[in-house]
């Protein structure tokens, strides 16, 4: 009876574990989602059919009832893999998906800083308008990745973070 009960504690917890949701956000992924992700995979995690991106239209994914807009593109991988579509932008207003420091959307400005202020490459800049201009309490800060190639970005309104993604830096 002891092992049965034992058993049936083990398997318990492991369907907890593997059930639990992934909320996480680095310089690689948001949630289950990562930078560089075959289509194929992310359609399997989406549980529905994904497009490649024009650039406008993006992926709306939903993961644990939160979006997640994603965009694929036709990437060269290696020479086995000269073209396989994959993730490389993908963005959320969700204020479920935080870092492990615990930033996401509804942090301030001043938490950004705070946190990643020792960080050894990060950079604020401000948002703009259609005619070029700045746009007054619209900026991003960003966490870049060199090592990965990748950019953390969050996009803050009046100091409140409102948006984040994650995306290829291309040296743009």
């Amino acid at each position: 009876m002891k092992k049965i009960i034992s058993i049936f504690i083990f398997s318990l917890t492991f369907t907890l574990t593997s059930a639990q949701e992934n909320f996480e956000v680095s310089t690689l992924r948001i949630g289950p989602f990562k930078v560089f992700m075959p289509k194929v995979d992310a359609e399997k995690i989406a549980g529905t059919k994904l497009t490649n991106s024009d650039g406008e239209k993006k992926n709306s994914v939903k993961y644990n009832g939160e979006i997640i807009q994603i965009d694929l593109f036709d990437n060269y991988i290696n020479e086995a893999n000269p073209s396989v579509s994959s993730i490389t932008y993908m963005t959320t207003t969700s204020k479920k998906f935080k870092t492990k420091s615990g930033i996401g959307v509804g942090s301030s400005r001043d938490d950004l800083i705070n946190t990643y202020r020792n960080y050894p490459n990060f950079s604020v800049r401000p948002d703009w308008d259609s005619n070029g201009k700045p746009i007054k309490d619209s900026g991003y800060f960003n966490i870049e990745d060199s090592q990965a190639g990748t950019l953390l970005s969050f996009k803050f309104v009046n100091n409140i973070v409102t948006e984040i993604s994650v995306y290829l830096n291309e040296g743009c």
